[in-house]
């Protein structure tokens, strides 16, 4: 042995050689093969195949909010307002775990969730726009906190309903629709 390296380096010459960077480079490719399937598997509920993380409503008046996903673990708290939007981050069962605009999260009974898509409005007095443009008319102004149903979604604008308007808002004002996210 010298101070470049082991004896067996030394030894590895010609076809061993050869044979020894094919077998690395096998076992990198399996190993990048299987980080991508377990990427697509984080990507995808394993109850429902749907996307995580997405975005659902409450479908109940009143939902409890657990530490686990069974009856028998711990209510944390009980969320108490309809169609508020919540996105699921994992799935067991029939639970999922949600988290709410503020990050806290726990396990829920999927009963109690809707698909139907809400938002929250991130910006007080926001601008309802007529057409998602800028310069449109406003057709009404939504307090910080307002709840509203999507109705479709494009690149940077969301058309939205509630307290009987429809109009368009900018998305990033939003809490309920991820960034790249579109709707019809």
């Amino acid at each position: 042995m010298n101070g470049r390296g082991t004896r067996t380096s030394r030894k590895l010459t010609g076809r061993n050689q050869r044979m020894t960077k094919t077998r690395i480079s096998l076992c990198a490719f399996a190993l990048i093969l299987g980080m991508a399937n377990i990427s697509h598997a984080q990507d995808r509920g394993p109850v429902t195949n749907l996307p995580l993380p997405r975005f659902v409503s409450m479908k109940a008046n009143e939902g409890n909010v657990r530490r686990g996903p069974s009856r028998t673990h711990r209510i944390d708290w009980i969320f108490q307002r309809k169609d508020v939007p919540l996105e699921i981050t994992a799935e067991h069962g029939h639970w999922r775990r949600i988290r709410d605009r503020d990050g806290a999260g726990g396990w829920m009974h999927y009963s109690l969730l809707s698909g139907v898509r809400t938002a929250i409005i991130e910006t007080d007095m926001l601008e309802m726009k007529a057409n998602p443009e800028p310069a449109s008319m406003v057709v009404a102004q939504l307090e910080l906190g307002v709840i509203a149903r999507i109705e479709e979604c494009h690149v940077e604008w969301c058309k939205l309903s509630t307290a009987g308007y429809k109009g368009w808002v900018r998305k990033e004002t939003l809490w309920g629709v991820g960034p790249g996210e579109t709707l019809d």
